[in-house]
């Protein structure tokens, strides 16, 4: 695409005149706002260009710079479908940019604009709407009937999320008159996820014996598309004590609860009755877990199946090469003595987990 002569000007005028200078000046921070570098402005969930009036999907792949959203990624009823389209007409590190009003500022918004008991009721109502019903298959026709996809609840997680599954890295976001504005950047091709979901229930990619991939049953205890950040929240978090990611914003408020009492495994007993795991073993990994393990260790991982029960809480190890070296000695033993390594290790995990109350956060 072309850009015309003199149109970035009239684009410049559009952003500061409906979204305000802070937002221009956030967007010319990462894009050069000129007629010589080629660039899009969409300003509706329909994804119509201002000046030339064409879909993303008309655009020739690869031939922009950058995509600049000014309608809220809230109304956009395909997000990952426009977030994919959008990837595509970006060369190799174009930017995508767009903002959205997040979970935590739409109920701050509600509460603050109505007056007690008004904005509990009010929120309730909203909460059950928008983000009760999109979560269940049998609901979820309901929401889209009611709602037309407009309005809908984002997290600044599944935002993020979505940003990295389609294809994005993060690489700048500032919240600017209660939106967040967001800036990716193109890294890769979209993963076309067609198997996410909302629900409570969710099944994740593990690797297990002989480095299959298998899916485990487990209760949601993360915003949604949460996987796609492990490596993002690993930069930016690091480690804590237990080899789990430091403060990891991914869990909710939900979460936390179902993990501190284990609420969140018991679906993973359904993997022990398919023969996925077994009671006691080393613990599932996802991909860029495994991939923090040295190779020695990787190789000895795939010749057990994993467990329900790792040998974490038999040894309580600290430190990622505390956990690694804990697993090294189980996997060893188990080679060696299967029955006798795994009665040893249950009972030992049962006494750290019920009087010394150990926890895997």
């Amino acid at each position: 695409m072309t850009i015309k002569e003199n149109v970035s000007e009239k684009y410049r005028t559009t952003l500061k005149h409906e979204q305000g200078i802070d937002v221009l000046n956030f967007v010319e921070k990462s894009v050069l706002l000129d007629d010589n570098t080629p660039f899009i402005l969409l300003d509706s969930s329909s994804h119509v260009s201002i000046e030339s009036l064409v879909n993303l999907h008309e655009l020739v792949a690869g031939t922009l710079y950058s995509v600049i959203n000014i309608e809220r990624l809230n109304n956009v009823k395909y997000i990952n479908k426009f977030l994919e389209e959008s990837n595509k007409v970006l060369s190799q590190g174009g930017l995508f940019i767009g903002h959205l009003e997040t979970s935590h500022k739409r109920k701050s918004r509600i509460l603050r604009k109505y007056p007690l008991p008004l904005n509990r009721l009010l929120y309730v109502f909203d909460f059950i709407i928008k983000r009760v019903l999109p979560k269940f298959r049998l609901t979820k026709k309901i929401y889209f009937f009611l709602t037309q996809g407009k309005n809908r609840v984002i997290s600044e997680m599944e935002a993020y999320g979505r940003l990295y599954s389609c294809g994005f890295e993060l690489v700048d976001s500032k919240e600017i008159n209660g939106s967040l504005w967001i800036v990716g950047r193109k890294k890769t091709h979209p993963a076309y996820n067609s198997e996410a979901t909302y629900g409570p229930l969710i099944k994740l990619k593990r690797h297990g014996k002989n480095n299959e991939i298998f899916k485990v049953y487990k209760l949601r205890t993360m915003y949604p598309y949460s996987e796609y950040l492990q490596e993002y929240i690993s930069s930016k978090q690091g480690l804590q004590k237990g080899g789990k990611f430091s403060r990891d914003p991914r869990v909710t408020t939900a979460g936390k609860f179902l993990r501190k009492f284990w609420l969140d495994e018991l679906p993973m007993i359904l993997n022990v009755l398919k023969g996925d795991i077994k009671l006691l073993g080393v613990r599932p990994l996802s991909s860029h877990y495994l991939g923090l393990y040295p190779e020695h260790l990787k190789e000895l991982r795939a010749k057990i199946k994993p467990g329900l029960i790792p040998p974490f809480y038999a040894d309580l190890p600290e430190t990622l090469q505390e956990i690694t070296a804990s697993e090294e000695a189980y996997i060893f033993s188990y080679l060696r003595n299967p029955l006798a390594t795994d009665v040893r290790y249950f009972f030992k995990a049962m006494y750290n987990i019920l009087i010394k109350r150990a926890r895997s956060n």
